[in-house]
């Protein structure tokens, strides 16, 4: 599971697609909906607010937003809730970066392309719900060597 903190913009259609997959699991494991998922480190931040509901069905409809420029048909009707304007959630520098570093790595691989349009871009727009703060990569992220 990958619940991204970039922007949905820089994903490709592979990456918006698993990203849509895996925040509909996640919005059900935050509202007891399955006993499966409900320790993933990828959650820990959502869980970390008064409304772990609310945080992550704001952070769907950031996704369906992007579909829905790109001209996807996501079922916004999937969402539990209506998103909260006003909720914002912490991304550490450290944080973004290393999920840049993963995401273009996924993109060399599989969409070039992506990542060409991409690739003067140094620090990429993080996803509406976030705020960027100064910081090491999260504790909850599980880190993995660059070969």
């Amino acid at each position: 599971m990958r619940l991204w903190s970039v922007h949905p913009q820089h994903l490709d259609r592979q990456g918006l697609i698993a990203v849509w997959r895996e925040g509909l699991l996640a919005q059900k494991v935050l509202v007891g909906g399955t006993r499966g998922y409900r320790h993933h480190p990828q959650l820990r931040r959502f869980r970390e607010v008064p409304s772990p509901g609310v945080s992550i069905t704001t952070y769907l409809h950031g996704i369906v937003d992007e579909a829905g420029r790109r001209g996807y048909s996501f079922d916004r009707g999937k969402i539990l809730g209506s998103a909260d304007a006003w909720l914002s959630l912490e991304v550490s520098t450290g944080q973004l970066a290393y999920e840049w570093v993963h995401l273009r790595a996924k993109l060399a691989a599989r969409s070039p392309e992506v990542l060409a349009r991409w690739a003067d871009l140094d620090v990429p727009e993080v996803h509406p719900i976030f705020i960027v703060v100064p910081g090491p990569i999260a504790s909850w992220e599980v880190v993995t060597p660059r070969r």
